[in-house]
């Protein structure tokens, strides 16, 4: 007898577990520290839209403050953003995966600030393993913001215009062509969007897919001869101008800058 009560107490056990774990997949119970399910619940917070202007968090920033955690690594300037080494500036970062967003933050320019101190670096590469709002900044630039032996340090940041001088620049990729076209913006001052290209005898502009090597590549062939590029920044503002024929390797400078 004492065998079968306690069979049936189990039994009852494993049915109210069913029951709870039942009534959480279908979204019920509540909690005592949050909002019940039902009508009066908030709705969650809507993602980020890609290219829209987001709210500055400080004077002359253009993007919220994140938080997250800095360390530093042997930055020449290169990485997955495929730029090249820049001896002479190694104030560089590589941004987390996450915010990595596919190289839409290449080349653009974010204030870090850390226990000792703030500076301004350029976004050059990624770092794959990092968390959702961290950075691994070259070793000259974390110097400036924490002592190196720390190694790893709490950090916020914000993305601002960069400091630059001169007009942007283009970079046709190695292998560019009239039949396979691929293009890279820089020393841009503002956070490039979106780039398109209206090629010779076109009446319409096309937009042009951006990789995540930081290329904007269009796979088809165009018509023989230049071409004009149009760039837009975060917040809209746009500049065209007018490159000669894709090919390879070629770099050229652009008519102006960013406001």
């Amino acid at each position: 007898m004492k065998l079968l009560q306690v069979c049936h107490a189990r039994n009852a056990r494993h049915a109210a577990l069913i029951f709870l774990v039942a009534l959480a997949a279908c979204g019920g119970g509540g909690s005592a520290d949050g909002p019940t399910a039902g009508a009066d619940a908030p709705s969650p917070a809507p993602a980020p839209v890609p290219g829209a202007s987001p709210a500055p968090s400080v004077p002359g920033a253009l993007s919220p403050t994140y938080t997250g955690e800095g360390t530093f690594y042997g930055a020449t300037g290169e990485g997955n953003c495929t730029f090249d080494a820049s001896p002479g500036n190694l104030m560089v970062a590589a941004m987390n995966g996450p915010d990595y967003a596919g190289s839409a933050v290449c080349g653009q320019f974010v204030a870090v600030t850390g226990p000792k101190g703030s500076i301004t670096v350029r976004i050059t590469d990624q770092c794959p393993e990092c968390k959702t709002g961290d950075l691994d900044l070259s070793e000259s630039a974390f110097a400036r913001i924490a002592d190196p032996i720390a190694g790893r340090v709490p950090i916020r940041w914000h993305v601002v215009p960069g400091d630059l001088t001169g007009p942007v620049s283009y970079r046709y990729k190695e292998g560019s062509s009239r039949w396979w076209v691929a293009i890279q913006v820089r020393n841009h001052r503002l956070p490039i969007t979106g780039l398109e290209i209206k090629p010779s005898g076109s009446a319409d502009w096309i937009a042009v897919a951006r990789t995540d090597y930081n290329y904007f590549v269009h796979p088809s062939a165009i018509a023989t001869g230049p071409l004009q590029v149009r760039i837009t920044a975060l917040g809209g503002a746009t500049l065209i101008d007018t490159l000669p024929e894709p090919s390879n390797g070629v770099v050229v400078a652009g008519a102006g800058q960013f406001p």
